[in-house]
C-alpha cells in the first residue's frame, strides 16, 4: 500500500468517525423528543427537515435514525416515513411515591404478586432494616405491568410488625407505600436510592419478556418512615426500553 493509499484510508476512516460522533448527538436529542412527546403525531419529520435542523449530513441523519430504531423506539418504512414505535415512562426521582402514584397519568399500572410471607433475612438485609438478628421479616415479590406490558419485578423485603398487616391488604389493586403510610400511621419520609444496570438472569429475563442478558435499570431503594425508622428494602429490576429515570439537580457551594 502507498502512501497515498494510507493517507487516503486515514481519512475516510477519521470521516466515519466524525460521522457516528455527530450520529450520537442526533441520536441524544432526537431520543429525548421521542420520550417527551414531541413528535405528536407519531411521525419524525423527513431527512432532509431533520439534516437542515441539525446541521449535519443526510448520511449523519440515518445513523442517528439507526441507533435509535436498534433500541426500538421508531421503525422506519421505505416510502413512507419514521414513525415512534414505543414509549418510554418517566420516573421522577424527586418525589417518594408509588409507582401507580408516579405513572398515574400515563396509564395504569397492573400488579401481579408473586409471592409472599415471612422470611429468614440475610444479615445486610436485617441490618438495613434495623432489625435484630433472627426475626423474620416479610418478603414479597411482584411483577409491575403498565397499561398491559410488564415494566418491572420488585424484590421487597418490610419489617415484620408493619409487613405482616399489609399482607392482608391488597397488594394486587394498591401501592404499597399507601397502604404502608395507613399501617404505621404516619408518612413516609426518605428514601436512599441507587441505579445501576444489571444484566438480565434467565428468570427476570423470562418474567419481564426481554432478551436473556439485556441490560434492566436496578433501583435499589431503603425507605423510611418519617420518624426515621426503615421499613421498606426494594430491588426493583425495570426493563430500561420502558422507563426513563429523571430529575432536578441543584447545586450546593460549599
Amino acid at each position: 500500500m502507498t502512501r497515498k493509499d494510507i493517507a487516503g484510508a486515514a481519512t475516510l476512516a477519521e470521516a466515519r468517525r466524525l460521522r457516528a460522533d455527530r450520529a450520537r448527538q442526533v441520536a441524544d436529542v432526537l431520543r429525548r423528543q421521542v420520550l417527551y412527546g414531541e413528535f405528536r403525531s407519531g411521525e419524525l419529520p423527513p431527512e432532509s427537515d431533520l439534516a437542515r435542523e441539525f446541521g449535519a449530513s443526510r448520511n449523519a441523519i440515518r445513523e442517528a435514525l439507526d441507533l435509535l430504531r436498534a433500541e426500538g423506539l421508531i421503525e422506519r418504512c421505505p416510502g413512507v416515513g419514521t414513525f415512534v414505535v414505543a414509549e418510554k415512562y418517566p420516573h421522577g426521582l424527586e418525589r417518594l411515591l408509588g409507582l401507580a402514584e408516579t405513572l398515574r397519568e400515563h396509564g395504569e399500572v397492573e400488579n401481579e404478586v408473586r409471592t409472599t410471607g415471612l422470611i429468614a433475612p440475610s444479615r445486610e438485609v436485617a441490618s438495613r432494616l434495623r432489625r435484630p438478628p433472627g426475626e423474620p421479616v416479610v418478603y414479597i415479590e411482584r411483577i409491575r405491568r403498565i397499561n398491559g406490558l410488564p415494566l418491572s419485578l420488585d424484590l421487597t423485603y418490610i419489617a415484620r410488625d408493619l409487613g405482616e398487616p399489609l399482607l392482608a391488604e391488597d397488594l394486587a389493586r394498591n401501592d404499597i407505600f399507601v397502604l404502608l403510610e395507613r399501617i404505621a400511621g404516619q408518612r413516609l419520609g426518605k428514601a436512599e436510592v441507587t441505579i445501576e444496570a444489571v444484566n438480565a438472569d434467565p428468570h427476570s429475563a423470562a418474567i419481564l419478556d426481554a432478551p436473556r442478558g439485556t441490560a434492566l435499570l436496578m433501583l435499589e431503594r431503603l425507605t423510611h418512615l418519617a420518624d426515621g425508622r426503615p421499613v421498606d428494602l426494594e430491588f426493583v429490576r425495570f426493563r430500561g426500553d420502558r422507563i426513563a429515570m429523571s430529575g432536578t439537580l441543584h447545586r450546593v457551594h460549599p
